[in-house]
């Protein structure tokens, strides 16, 4: 791999102006379609098939359609200290009842005065609206003519609620503080104004393309709002981290008296092949997410891993044509005619080696200490998917969330619909009075509404409204005890469904995958880096640095999610269970980032390894010629991910947060405290392999060694003592 890569990486310098030309059409085609056939915020339903739900759901379309659109409710409260019950109350009610009803879509409007939702105090009303369309294929003009039913109105406060007026997650300006942030990384780890401004550059025209080709690719696939964010996310950290790692080989084979030419190839020959190795690694860990049996999370998967791929190709071949162009400017001024393998000071990652070889035992116990203690509230940790309390203060749907809470109680939020389906009229009837008997019984329910039958009399349904919000685990409880209890009890299918049991099943399901999914995401560390290093215990190695960058991640975002500890800090108003898709999302983005600093710093040591040093100072030398940039990487992707916990949308927030966290620990605390003190205990038995397998494993070479033959290696002199400078 290493001479391909290196032949394309000469072949991307010397045809500069063309490869660059390439891209820039690419991204102008794609932008292009982006803009006329893109459909931003489209979305995805966030169900699970094979789930009760969601097979309900199905059947309801089918025999009840009247009952499978969206719905609204739209919350109206009187004024300071007025009330609905006069006739200016009246009026407002009905004023906001009609004008719902002429909205394009509505099959009906139910008035107060025919559901009885009008509160003690005759201050909060509830008008229900149902839409023919479920939510995702409702016109975004009707939904904005929705959110401003009764704004007109005086004397009273409308807030139109409920599933269609949930606010889908938007990117902002806040991946603009990221880049900020890596342009004055890049700029400090460079120390020159040329080498940092053309690596962020390759690294935003990589975004353009591969966001232009998401939202191209939006026309046709139908994804989730949060999607597009996430390969903005991925996109941008791992293109700059790419950029920055051959273009820094790139400047080193230039300072040790290398050609143009030549230093591209060896650049994209040995940095490139980790960078191809770390990208499809992320791009399978992202595509393993079909497996898992959750339709939007594959897509989501799937589209993420297409913008990681685009910062793959990118880089090794971008990154090579504009260093063309860049010249000697690359470098730093004074570095510029300078004799290679000039004497330089001890390097700090070189005194950071020195300090964890010198001492791996204790290294290794304080830093697994540590990560074990931040890890402890992962075993506390609640899922959910996120409903209308963490949407923006500001917007209608908080709003209504919070008004109904104040005027019915907080279970009006996480109303429960079951369908009862019979072979005839009387028997659906019979079935139906037998359940509404049942559950106006249990604890727990706050209302059961009279049933809805269907025009053949073989379908009906009842609401149940809980004591409890959506994501208490009493309303959760509640499902399980319907279900198990209350159903079997009565002649007649009978299933739970709606939004907040289609929230319940989503939840209950990503939990269960979440083991699987890590097994197969470990095994497939494993076998991927036993095939890159050709040894047992680096993969063995790793693979358990990763549970411990999993679980201490885990850990932290809910101390601060959950926990609710430094709340304030992030900017969150609601505490509660993590978003359900989170953690299976995080195994598989960490997973893939992680194996990529574990590439790039282990590669290094392998590659001093293979030309000769010996075990130690290899790990010492390997280390320290990756430690500036592995270092300047990371911080780089933790300020790309913390960028996105100011927005406003907690789905984003918490995402941003988990990657930031997830990025620190395993960079600075696995990746390099624990994997240099552990190489050092492990000495040359780290690059043990079983002959048989050695014969079997086909060799990738990602560390360059066939490229000795056309780049001599300039041999360095190594010195494990901290006190005696390094050259690298």
């Amino acid at each position: 791999m290493a001479r391909h890569l290196a032949a394309l990486g000469r072949l991307s310098y010397r045809r500069r102006g063309r490869v660059v030309l390439i891209w820039l059409l690419v991204l102008a085609a794609l932008g292009g379609v982006a803009a006329v056939y893109g459909e931003v915020g489209s979305g995805a339903a966030l169900t699970v098939p094979g789930t009760e739900s969601q097979a309900a759901r199905d059947a309801l379309a089918k025999e009840f359609p009247q009952a499978a659109g969206a719905s609204g409710t739209i919350v109206i409260k009187a004024d300071g200290d007025g009330t609905l019950t006069g006739a200016a109350g009246q009026a407002s009610i009905a004023a906001v009842a009609a004008e719902a009803a002429k909205l394009d879509g509505v099959l009906g409007v139910v008035a107060p005065e025919q559901s009885g939702a009008l509160s003690a105090d005759g201050r909060y009303a509830i008008i229900q609206v149902q839409f023919a369309d479920p939510v995702n294929d409702i016109d975004s003009d009707v939904k904005d003519a929705y959110g401003e039913i009764g704004a007109a109105l005086d004397g009273v406060t409308v807030a139109p609620g409920g599933e269609i007026a949930a606010v889908p997650p938007e990117a902002g300006a806040t991946e603009g503080i990221g880049v900020a942030i890596a342009a004055l990384v890049l700029l400090i780890t460079f120390g020159s104004l040329v080498a940092a401004g053309m690596t962020l550059l390759t690294a935003l025209v990589g975004v353009g393309v591969g966001m232009a080709g998401v939202l191209a690719l939006s026309a046709v696939v139908d994804f989730t709002a949060v999607t597009p964010i996430l390969a903005l996310m991925l996109g941008l950290a791992v293109g700059i981290d790419y950029a920055l790692f051959i273009n820094s080989r790139y400047r080193q084979q230039l300072l040790d008296g290398d050609d143009g030419e030549t230093a591209a190839g060896m650049a994209v020959g040995t940095a490139g092949s980790a960078v191809v190795f770390a990208g499809l690694t992320v791009v399978i860990a992202l595509a393993a997410l079909t497996v898992v049996g959750v339709p939007f999370l594959g897509v989501m998967g799937l589209v993420a891993s297409l913008a990681v791929l685009v910062a793959v190709l990118v880089a090794i071949t971008l990154t090579p044509a504009v260093a063309g162009f860049a010249g000697p400017r690359i470098l730093h001024r004074r570095d510029r005619g300078a004799e290679p393998l000039q004497n330089a000071k001890t390097p700090l990652g070189a005194r950071w080696a020195h300090l964890v070889t010198s001492r791996p035992v204790p290294v290794i116990v304080l830093a697994v200490a540590l990560l074990a203690v931040i890890s402890v509230p992962a075993a506390g940790m609640r899922l959910a998917l996120p409903d209308n309390s963490s949407a923006p203060a500001d917007s209608a749907a908080h709003i209504a969330h919070d008004m109904l809470v104040d005027g019915f109680g907080t279970g009006y939020n996480a109303q429960l619909v079951l369908v009862t389906r019979t072979e005839s009229a009387s028997a659906t009837s019979a079935a139906t009075t037998a359940l509404g008997t049942a559950l106006g019984q249990l604890g727990g329910v706050t209302l059961v509404s009279p049933a809805q039958t269907s025009t053949d009399g073989l379908t009906s349904i009842i609401t149940v409204v809980p004591e409890t919000g959506p994501s208490d685990e009493k309303t959760a409880d509640l499902v399980r005890h319907i279900r198990e209890t209350v159903v079997p009890g009565i002649d007649a299918d009978v299933a739970v469904t709606g939004v907040t049991a289609v929230a319940i099943d989503v939840s209950d399901t990503l939990s269960d995958a979440l083991p699987i999914y890590l097994a197969v995401v470990i095994g497939l560390s494993f076998l991927l880096l036993m095939l890159v290093f050709r040894s047992i215990l680096v993969p063995l190695k790793a693979s358990l640095g990763f549970l411990l960058t999993t679980a201490a991640t885990f850990g932290a975002t809910v101390a601060v999610f959950q926990w609710g500890w430094l709340a304030d800090l992030v900017g969150l108003d609601n505490p509660g269970p993590l978003i359900s898709f989170l953690p299976i999302l995080l195994v598989g983005v960490l997973f893939g980032l992680s194996m990529d600093y574990e590439v790039f710093i282990v590669s290094r040591m392998r590659e001093d390894f293979m030309h000769g040093t010996p075990a130690r100072a290899a790990t010492v030398t390997g280390f320290t010629h990756a430690a500036r940039v592995v270092g300047a990487a990371a911080t780089i992707m933790i300020a790309v991910f913390a960028g996105f916990v100011i927005s406003h949308d907690q789905s984003v927030k918490t995402m941003g947060f988990a990657l930031a966290a997830g990025v620190l620990i395993d960079a600075f605390v696995v990746r390099m405290t624990i994997v240099p003190a552990v190489m050092a205990l492990l000495g040359a038995r780290a690059w043990w392999l079983p002959r048989f397998l050695d014969r079997l494993l086909p060799n990738v070479d990602i560390e360059g060694s066939t490229l000795d033959h056309e780049y001599p290696r300039r041999e360095e002199e190594v010195s494990v003592d901290p006190s005696v400078p390094t050259r690298v």
